[in-house]
């Protein structure tokens, strides 16, 4: 029975059939403008950029040029590199310009798609961000299509990781700007540190184009970009606490081993308030006020450390240090430390030093770093099975976009077998099988160490010259994935997103002239080498075609559809035949969690026998069902997620607008006096209480704090003696001589001095206070979710408790600008000095699919952590490197990653 919903579409065509029609007009448009672009000179082409731009400043829109200006971008594509794009990429770039999600097949030309909306929305004059998934494909891209940009009279920066902060503010400056989603974001939280405006390098954010958009706002957007520094040395203060736990009773605390949770009761708390009242670390009444919440994270570490962890077996002391043990390999980890203060509470306990935490010294998720741009398009392969979350999150539409030829790929049914070992068996036949005719596989495994043991396994049945793809982020990785389409070729890959490189049928023809032409002279020897590469790949071409095309050739399902689709999406490109078929057993992660056990004795009792496979469309619809499950029940924890990081992004946009403020402001006075005034108010309402006689005033604390916040020795004692005084005669002498104390001291240093000082005194005062809030709320938010045993809303106690900790962050501020600058004491030569440096910083992304962090231990986002220059470091002698990070080259020189080198020896 066909639904209303099936005859409708079938009548009026899908609402994505119905807006890819729209587009059908202005891609008429276009092609009726082509022989008049023709026509023109390479002057006059490029000519049309200027026209454009005077246009849109006397008026027009981008909408009202977007025909002529892609129908100009197109010619010039024509014109250097050799491509014309298709209609369909028309439609691609239409739908990129509109703040929507092209969907395109792999193969579809998506680089070469961008290069319209991007060259439309420069002429605009604020920039534009093409954001692509590694430093690899910024660079490709931008040497490629800048040649575009360049020919048509616009300029192309690209920002990869190691440039300093004037290459940054120069590729930032140029008309488009190539860059990795960690560069942009580093860079944004680098530049709300600075001192100065002009130390900034992004320049806004207009509009932004994501090559791979699920892989970048999906799966990289489980984890924010984090920049953390070194604390102050708190030891003592882990000293104080770890001495309290050996006081309590077993009635103080319960421990769930299972959860690996430790927690007081209430006699155990009550207990503990009286310690760190007498400690004098109590701040109120109550531990879990909200001014405690760091104490609380302190304590909670602390009794872990006693009753959780267990030396010799978590953990051994070696060198005055704690040395973590893997649970699972029985290795030493040095280097590896606990996070949270975790690993500064084991020290505590065991005696030993007690090494410099590291802050959080600013961090943003991805989701909220991309919803600052005014326009934000994407595009990949694969984006309609998580358009729900586009919607949501960005406000994206999903569009897909018609192939240029119609897609010829075979996709078949999946072949379930009981076990693993029965599995694997099949498909190193079916590899025989495939190399046999001549037809290229490409083999999809879901982790590194299964591609592993999946190569293990072929060299074992006699498999010799295959390639194993788990490296991330290669130059190689993408010469490897070029020719993985040559006839009999075999390679393992382990997630084929944004890999950035087509895999050609007879393989890539470009790479390999590239590659085989690099060292060769310009001449007739040259010119014969390329003509037998151009004969060569032809032929291997034709017979990759007769072997039917690449075999796609999966050994497991993933958790999501999309990742999937891609890993499919790589066969059957601009036309080509080929095929896909996905290899499972009941011991597969995915089965295993979705009631295999009862498929196991169902199968057992229909008589399947060993070696035998169950292939049938309702498995296939079974398991979409279960994958549709996990990918809901993810979108709901990044949902989440995303909603308590939007308290703090509330927080940080108004930090953040108020730095640019401040460092834009030529006079700060007024601001400064307002600080001063609320300070003096603030002082009287805590110490004279409205309508109070004078003998209930607190004359002394009065005092103390006017010398403690103002720096001012004043008669408050006999001004509370006098007839007849009351609090607004206090306020009002108190305003005058601290209004008059500044002006003092600002007619001494001289306007331009002070405005200096009072900058400086302001944004360090800001930012020490911001970083201390960030390591607040990150407490806050790891013992947050226990509210919910009270039949309370975590998120909404969160929002409070976190809108409390920023009115105290503000009232700080306050009260230390304002007792900074009544005592500050300058020398003249001071206003001509550098501006403050930025703290030590080391750069931090967790990869969301491997759990490694993207730049090791210490270095990202273009900077150095904190250690040896690398020109400082002497490749013959380790001890001068000082500390490395894990994905940082090896200064020994090798080429490789030093986790890879002289790193993995230190592991062994």
């Amino acid at each position: 029975m066909v639904s209303l919903g099936g005859i409708a579409r079938k009548l009026f065509g899908s609402s994505n059939d119905r807006r890819i029609r729209s587009y059908n007009p202005r891609v008429d448009a276009i092609n009726a403008l082509e022989p008049q672009m023709k026509a023109l000179s390479d002057e006059a082409l490029r000519a049309k950029t200027v026209e454009f731009r005077e246009q849109l400043a006397a008026g027009k829109t981008l909408d009202d040029i977007l025909v002529p200006a892609f129908a100009v971008a197109r010619e010039a594509a024509l014109r250097v590199l050799g491509l014309r794009p298709f209609d369909v990429q028309l439609i691609g770039g239409m739908i990129l310009h509109e703040k929507s999600i092209a969907e395109m097949k792999t193969g579809e030309g998506k680089t070469l798609v961008a290069t319209l909306p991007v060259y439309l929305n420069a002429l605009a004059g604020k920039g534009v961000h093409v954001v692509t998934v590694n430093d690899y494909l910024a660079t490709r891209d931008s040497a490629l299509m800048g040649k575009i940009y360049g020919f048509l009279g616009m300029t192309t920066g690209v920002i990869v990781h190691g440039l300093d902060d004037d290459q940054r503010r120069a590729a930032y400056a140029c008309d488009i700007t190539y860059a990795t989603n960690n560069e942009l974001g580093f860079d944004y939280l680098r530049d709300n540190m600075k001192y100065e405006r002009g130390q900034m390098v992004q320049r806004g954010h207009f509009f932004a184009i994501v090559d791979e958009v699920d892989s970048i706002l999906v799966d990289e957007a489980r984890t924010p970009l984090i920049i953390s520094g070194p604390l102050d040395d708190r030891s003592d203060l882990y000293t104080t606490i770890d001495a309290f736990i050996p006081l309590l009773d077993e009635a103080d605390y319960e421990i769930d081993e299972k959860q690996r949770s430790a927690n007081f009761s209430e006699v155990g708390t009550e207990k503990l308030e009286n310690l760190l009242r007498q400690a004098g670390l109590l701040k109120g009444e109550s531990l879990y006020d909200v001014e405690n919440v760091a104490i609380v994270h302190h304590i909670n570490n602390a009794l872990k450390a006693h009753k959780l962890f267990t030396r010799d077996k978590d953990y051994i002391v070696r060198n005055d240090e704690i040395v973590i043990i893997d649970e699972f390999t029985g290795r030493m980890m040095p280097g590896r430390r606990y996070s949270e203060g975790q690993h500064q509470a084991l020290e505590a306990k065991e005696k030993v030093t007690i090494q410099p935490e590291n802050q959080t010294l600013a961090s943003i998720t991805f989701q909220n770093y991309f919803r600052m741009y005014s326009k934000l398009g994407g595009m990949t392969g694969t984006a309609s099975t998580e358009a729900e979350e586009f919607g949501n999150i960005y406000g994206l539409d999903v569009v897909e976009v018609p192939t240029n030829l119609p897609i010829q790929r075979l996709d078949e049914d999946d072949e379930v077998y009981r076990t693993v070992e029965e599995k694997y068996k099949a498909i190193i036949q079916e590899i025989k099988d495939a190399r046999e005719k001549g037809q290229p596989v490409l083999v999809g495994t879901t982790s590194i160490e299964k591609s592993e043991y999946l190569a293990e396994r072929l060299k074992m049945a006699g498999f010799k010259d295959f390639q194993v793809l788990n490296a991330r982020y290669h130059e190689q990785e993408a010469y490897i994935v070029s020719q993985a389409g040559v006839p009999g070729a075999v390679t393992i890959a382990t997630n084929m997103a944004g890999r950035g490189t087509d895999i050609q049928l007879g393989g890539n023809l470009e790479m390999r002239l590239e590659r085989e032409l690099a060292e060769m002279e310009p001449g007739p020897e040259r010119d014969a080498k390329r003509d037998s590469v151009i004969a060569e790949v032809k032929k291997l071409k034709e017979q990759a075609l007769a072997g039917g095309g690449l075999y796609v050739l999966a050994t497991e399902r993933h958790e999501s559809r999309r990742i999937d689709n891609q890993l499919r999406g790589r066969s059957g490109r601009q036309g080509d035949p080929g095929r896909s078929k996905f290899f499972l057993s009941l011991q597969d992660d995915l089965m295993r969690i979705f009631g295999s056990e009862r498929m196991d004795s169902m199968l057992q009792k229909l008589g399947l026998k060993e070696g035998e496979a169950i292939v049938h469309p309702w498995i296939n619809k079974a398991l979409e069902r279960a994958q549709k499950k996990v990918e809901a029940r993810n979108f709901d924890i990044r949902k989440n997620l995303l909603k308590y990081d939007d308290v703090l992004n509330d927080q940080r946009k108004v930090i953040f607008e108020q730095r640019i403020e401040l460092m834009d402001s030529e006079n700060l006075s007024e601001i400064v006096t307002d600080m001063r005034n609320e300070v003096v108010e603030n002082l009287v309402r805590l110490n004279i209480p409205e309508n109070a006689y004078a003998e209930q005033w607190n004359v002394a604390g009065l005092k103390a704090g006017v010398v403690e916040q103002l720096n001012l020795d004043l008669p408050i004692e006999a001004w509370a003696a006098e007839e007849g005084i009351d609090e607004k005669d206090i306020l009002e002498r108190l305003h005058k001589a601290a209004d008059d104390a500044a002006a003092d001291r600002a007619e001494r240093f001289g306007a331009e001095i002070m405005t200096y000082v009072e900058r400086s005194v302001l944004l360090q005062t800001l930012d020490l206070l911001w970083r201390e809030h960030i390591v607040n709320l990150d407490h806050l938010r790891s013992v947050i979710g226990f509210r919910g045993y009270a039949q309370r809303d975590p998120l909404q106690e969160y929002k409070a408790e976190a809108f409390e900790l920023f009115q105290a962050l503000l009232a700080n501020l306050r009260q230390t600008v304002t007792a900074q600058l009544m005592r500050v004491e300058l020398v003249r030569q001071a206003a001509d000095g550098p501006a403050p440096s930025l703290p030590a910083m080391e750069g931090h992304h967790i990869d969301g699919t491997t759990g490694e962090d993207d730049f090791g231990e210490g270095n990202g986002g273009g900077f150095m952590a904190v250690g040896v220059e690398p020109e400082n470091r002497d490749p013959n002698d380790p001890a001068s490197w000082g500390r490395v990070s894990r994905n940082e080259p090896c200064p020994c020189g090798s080429g490789k990653k030093y986790k890879h080198c002289h790193g993995a020896f230190e592991q062994a």
